[in-house]
């Protein structure tokens, strides 16, 4: 390598193009990741990807530079033996543990994530609050159910509650 010209790629472009090209994330989503705007991911991926080509086309290496990187790891534990060890991010879910060979195999306990609910922590079932019920708060719009429009389901005492809950709040604005 020492005879090679070399292309120079900064850690933010190297994680712009892990994000953007590897991982397959949307700009939009990958800017957030990285704590900067849409705008400057783009110019960010942009340069990456001129840099990569002319290493490419050129023949030229590809030096990555940009400081001291900690790699983030995903910790798991055996089931069974209770054995707990940590596998680079990317590198996949472990088949077996590495001590026994089970395939009793989970993420750690303090390594859990945010999971894939999607729900953003609003709950599941009969019990979740709807929206657009109460004829006071929020009345129905015009493409919901007509039947919040014709009759609510309030009694006249809950109604008449909440209506001077509303004037209460009202005033203290």
């Amino acid at each position: 390598m020492a005879d090679l010209s070399e292309v120079v790629l900064t850690m933010d472009e190297l994680e712009a193009v892990r994000l953007a090209d590897f991982e397959g994330i949307y700009q939009e989503a990958a800017a957030k990741r990285m704590n900067v705007s849409r705008q400057t991911f783009g110019n960010i991926i942009k340069s990456a990807h001129q840099k990569i080509a002319e290493a490419l086309v050129n023949a030229k290496a590809l030096r990555i530079e940009g400081g001291v990187v900690t790699m983030i790891e995903k910790q798991f534990h055996c089931g069974d033996c209770r054995h707990e060890w940590s596998v680079p991010y990317g590198m996949g879910r472990p088949d077996n543990c590495p001590e026994c060979s089970s395939l009793n195999v989970h993420r750690s306990f303090n390594d859990r994530g945010r999971g894939r609910g999607g729900r953003s922590g609003r709950g599941r079932g009969k019990f979740r609050r709807r929206r657009g019920n109460c004829p006071v708060c929020s009345p129905a719009r015009e493409n919901e159910t007509a039947s919040l429009k014709e009759e609510p389901s309030w009694s006249k005492e809950e109604l008449s509650a909440t209506e001077k809950r509303l004037r209460e709040l009202e005033t203290q604005s």
